[in-house]
This record gives C-alpha cells, structure tokens and sequence, in this order.
C-alpha cells in the first residue's frame, strides 16, 4: 500500500511538475563548496561531535563526516553544519 501511495505521488508530482522534495517529504540538501551544509525537512538529529553528524530524514539516516563539524542553526525543519565537510551518505 505504501508503494502505491508513493508511486501515485510521484505521478502527481511529474504531471504537475512539483518538486518531488515537496510532495514525497524528501529532504533537500545544499552543499556550498565543502564547508556548509544545509538541510531542509529533516526529522531529528541523532548524534553530533565534531567529526560525524547522524540526522533522521524520510529515507534513512544521513551520515555527515568531516573535520571541525559544528551545527550552526538547528530549527524545526532545517540544520546548516559547517566545518570540512568529507563525507555524506545515506543509510538506514
């Protein structure tokens, strides 16, 4: 059932031309160069040091490593971290 709901989202959203971030509550994330990094519509940190940063979002657990990570803004909806920015993945 999820599949579903999830496809027909994804129909709706290249019918209308909508951004799929908006309609399947993806995060989006911008990268400025490899010193900040800013996420929009996450779910939650996880844990925070100053070499890796583990952040819930709709489809797994995103992974930032680096050097010198410090969160500077962490609201609601939105997180910018800055420091030498190495490594982001994605993972359950």
């Amino acid at each position: 059932m999820k599949n579903l709901s999830k496809e027909i989202k994804e129909t709706v959203s290249e019918l209308l031309e909508l951004p799929k971030d908006i309609i399947l509550d993806l995060p989006r994330i911008t990268l400025v160069g490899n010193l900040q990094l800013y996420i929009e519509n996450h779910r939650g940190l996880i844990e925070y040091s100053n070499q890796r940063i583990r952040i819930y979002t709709k489809n797994g657990i995103m992974r930032i490593m680096g050097k010198n990570l410090v969160i500077k803004t962490v609201i609601k909806e939105e997180i910018i971290i800055v420091g030498l920015i190495e490594h982001i993945e994605f993972g359950d």
